[in-house]
């Protein structure tokens, strides 16, 4: 049967809203890229811009040939724990609305490569920057996102009749656990495979600072990223005009612009907390630091963004801001060093966000995210909030398996790369920096102290002079 008119104007209306959510996610790649660059020292400035292209990239021709199929594949052989049909791009319905679908999808794919790459910056083999970036976004990534957001997947929320794990399922709305967790996790085993950077720790354990070395990018890349977030998370609705069956004063819309508030204010609350703890814990204000409690707070929200009050999402961002802070002092008591503390940011801060939906969903909300706002459904909903340990157990079961699954498939390979000498650039080569040693120059004309630092002078003394 032939659309009718008002259908087809909800059809181009609705592709026209995922496309320009899928714009304003592909922002944040830039976001990223200022980020980073402004979070390393000058001297590799240029080589983590180049990683950030690498993986809008590579990422995209991953993500078409292999990517979309693992993560939505369906068919007569397909499995709960991997779509097994292969197909490109092509195979699926020629259709305006399809096609916006697999550039949003393959927007949120190339944004976990950059995740992980923040991890093991200044001092990683830009060949092993290739070849993590294809695996992860083609099969890591895309194997998490089945179980999670496919109508076949085994911890979807979205599964009809009696399939729901716990009876519930799990939430991860925008991805705190299926992006987020998913790529710190694969940078925690790339940080610590590689080890800290040369100087980060001195002799005695203690560790050396190694800051940013441009605070305006870092501020520019942390805009850029809260700008792209609002696709992140009220996009995921991927439809704006759907009207709830019982309600037709209400839709998609209404519930779009409470996840927009949602995310704001996580990030607002979370960005404040880091302000006047970062004062108190080190006795100055620090923009850099604001800038990641910030996105830690936006980190943590995007699972439960649409199902939980604005009330609620103030303290998502108030104890993201604490599980970042906490998490940063045990990285350098365990001498971890991840360069852009995006283990800490997005795996940690991404776990809380898990945690958070399972204590704060509310019902109401959980029935207009994942049952059309129908009249008369019941769904468990937040533990804190009355709804019983459904929900939470099956978050508990979304952050365990995630964990393990990127650790058996990233975790080899990196230790795979650092055994074929793959993987980390040599002691000289990180001394001088990545721009000159593997890109032909740096970034900017002058920067000769980043070149022989002090501590690397006082290093080849001691081997000449143990004593």
């Amino acid at each position: 049967m032939a659309a009718t008119w008002e259908e087809s104007v909800a059809d181009s209306i609705n592709a026209v809203y995922l496309l320009f959510s899928a714009y304003l996610v592909f922002v944040m790649q830039l976001g990223f890229a200022m980020l980073c660059a402004g979070s390393v020292r000058a001297k590799n400035a240029t080589n983590i811009m180049l990683t950030n292209v690498v993986d809008a990239v590579v990422g995209s021709i991953s993500y078409y040939l292999f990517g979309f199929a693992f993560a939505f594949g369906v068919g007569s052989t397909s499995n709960p724990f991997i779509g097994t049909r292969f197909f490109a791009l092509n195979d699926i319905p020629n259709s305006t609305y399809d096609y916006s679908y697999f550039l949003y999808q393959l927007a949120f794919a190339i944004a976990v490569a950059g995740i992980t790459s923040g991890s093991i910056a200044e001092r990683t083999q830009f060949g092993a920057y290739l070849v993590y970036s294809f695996l992860l976004t083609g099969f890591v990534y895309p194997v998490v996102v089945h179980w999670v957001w496919s109508s076949a997947g085994w911890l979807s929320p979205s599964v009809t009749g009696s399939g729901l794990l716990f009876g519930s399922g799990a939430i991860d709305f925008a991805g705190s656990g299926a992006v987020h967790l998913v790529g710190g996790v694969a940078g925690l085993w790339g940080s610590l495979i590689e080890g800290p950077r040369v100087g980060r720790f001195d002799a005695f354990g203690q560790p050396v600072p190694m800051r940013g070395h441009n605070a305006t990018l870092v501020v520019l890349g942390t805009f850029l990223l809260w700008f792209g977030w609002f696709g992140f998370n009220p996009g995921s609705f991927e439809k704006i005009l759907v009207s709830y069956p019982d309600s037709w004063s209400e839709g998609n819309w209404t519930a779009i612009g409470r996840t927009a508030v949602t995310t704001t204010l996580s990030g607002a609350a979370a960005g404040l907390v880091t302000l006047f703890g970062k004062r108190l814990l080190v006795g100055h204000w620090d923009a850099l630091d604001v800038c990641n409690g910030l996105l830690g707070g936006f980190v943590a929200i995007t699972s439960g963004c649409s199902v939980v009050e604005p009330w609620a999402a103030i303290l998502c961002g108030f104890f993201a801001a604490c599980v970042l802070m906490g998490l940063n002092v045990v990285a350098l008591k365990l001498k971890f060093d991840d360069p852009l503390e995006a283990t800490q940011l997005h795996g940690g801060c991404g776990a809380w966000g898990l945690i958070f939906t399972g204590l704060f969903a509310k019902e109401e909300f959980v029935v207009q995210a994942y049952v059309s706002g129908a009249t008369g459904v019941k769904r468990p909903f937040g533990l804190l909030m009355g709804g019983g340990w459904g929900l939470l157990g099956a978050q508990v079961v979304e952050l365990l398996v995630i964990t393990v699954w990127v650790s058996v498939t990233m975790g080899p390979l990196f230790f795979l790369l650092h055994k074929l000498r793959l993987l980390r650039i040599s002691i000289d080569d990180e001394v001088a920096g990545l721009d000159i040693s593997s890109h032909g120059g740096y970034a900017y004309n002058a920067h000769q102290e980043d070149v022989y630092p002090r501590f690397y002078t006082d290093y080849l003394r001691m081997q000449e002079s143990p004593s």
